[in-house]
């Protein structure tokens, strides 16, 4: 990261420990949670998903949410929360899930984000989170747009301005080895107050003051 090797270098729109802020803010707006499901789908390929000093192989194969999943893991243990993995392949595995996770009270759901699976079935898991009376996070505030409950994720429009600096220093004649890589400084948290009004929430100050966007 500090010294990128070859002609790469640039700026991460991951951070390995967002893992466990989304379960924080999830058991912020949902405080009576005692379990949360990690849903990921398990193929997306781990390469470019390696965090430094973390290894793969306790969490192989669970795809890109491997990135994640240590920290999510650690936060569940500090805020007393069972974590469930809860690997999916197909619309039909995302509906037992979530509703496997709905059979009881006091479950949460954290979308984990890949390569595009789970944002293309959006609609299925938003319909099925409201269903089940299941409150989720997810990564994109197009979840929340949707109907999804709260998002956190990184600002890329933050990213792709920062990202002409590089550009800037590299067509200067720099080299990428001396441009270290640098990581996402600014998130943004879209809530959606209709939802959590259905889901029978009440939005804490905590997460209502910082919330980016807010659906009404």
């Amino acid at each position: 990261m500090s010294s990128p090797a070859g002609n790469i270098t640039g700026l991460l729109n991951l951070d390995v420990s967002i893992g466990g802020k989304w379960l924080q803010l999830l058991s912020e707006i949902a405080p009576g949670i005692k379990r949360a499901a990690a849903m990921f789908y398990p193929d997306t390929s781990t390469a470019l998903y390696t965090a430094p000093g973390f290894s793969l192989s306790s969490y192989a194969p669970t795809g890109a949410a491997s990135y994640y999943m240590a920290s999510f893991e650690a936060a569940a243990r500090s805020l007393g929360v069972e974590p469930i993995t809860a690997p999916v392949y197909s619309d039909v595995g995302i509906e037992a899930a979530i509703t496997s996770l709905g059979r009881e009270p006091r479950g949460g759901l954290v979308v984990m984000p890949d390569s595009g699976f789970m944002l293309a079935g959006r609609a299925q898991i938003i319909r099925l989170a409201a269903r089940n009376n299941v409150p989720a996070i997810y990564n994109d505030s197009v979840y929340v747009r949707g109907g999804g409950l709260l998002s956190y994720g990184t600002n890329r429009a933050d990213i792709t301005r920062r990202s002409a600096s590089f550009v800037d220093r590299i067509l200067k004649g720099e080299k990428p080895t001396n441009a270290p890589v640098q990581a996402p400084v600014n998130f943004q948290m879209a809530l959606n107050a209709r939802t959590a009004e259905a889901l029978g929430l009440t939005v804490p100050l905590s997460i209502s003051l910082l919330a980016d966007e807010v659906i009404q």
